[in-house]
């Protein structure tokens, strides 16, 4: 098992014993690779009554997936005292999703992270902008864009 592999299923393992509804909607984590996280969307679980992924599981797995990213980051960080909650979020739905999606979180700039790390140092409560884009397995158009304010708070 490399380190992505035993970091990525202990994410998986996370999610699913916290958040019991990211086993039902059977997300799975694929990757943990360069500070970019990606989460598997199964269409099954998740469909709608047109046949395409339903736009609050696209919602959910958009959270997840930062959610996870600043989980894992934290990690790196060595910083586990904090408790990590999504603030807000703004949500787009240009494209349907036919097939499985992949939720992407991609890192913010270095300046942002740093800002983000040494406010939560300060403060004991930081807060963090993330963009997380959903495509359709075997594409790279975005299905879905979000941006979320996650908060870390002791």
């Amino acid at each position: 098992m490399t380190p992505n592999d035993s970091t990525s299923q202990m994410l998986e393992d996370v999610l699913h014993q916290d958040i019991p509804l990211t086993r039902e909607m059977g997300v799975k984590v694929i990757s943990w690779q360069n500070h970019s996280l990606r989460l598997h969307l199964p269409l099954e679980p998740n469909i709608n009554h047109k046949s395409t992924l339903f736009g609050g599981s696209l919602y959910c797995g958009a959270v997840l997936a930062g959610w996870g990213w600043l989980y894992l980051r934290l990690k790196e960080a060595g910083i586990e005292d904090g408790h990590i909650v999504i603030h807000e979020g703004q949500i787009s739905y240009p494209l349907p999703v036919k097939r499985d999606g992949v939720a992407i979180c991609d890192a913010p700039d270095d300046a942002a992270w740093d800002k983000f790390v040494k406010m939560y140092q300060r403060r004991g409560r930081a807060r963090l902008a993330l963009n997380t884009r959903i495509v359709a397995e075997c594409s790279e158009d975005s299905a879905v864009e979000f941006v979320g304010q996650y908060v870390l708070h002791r």
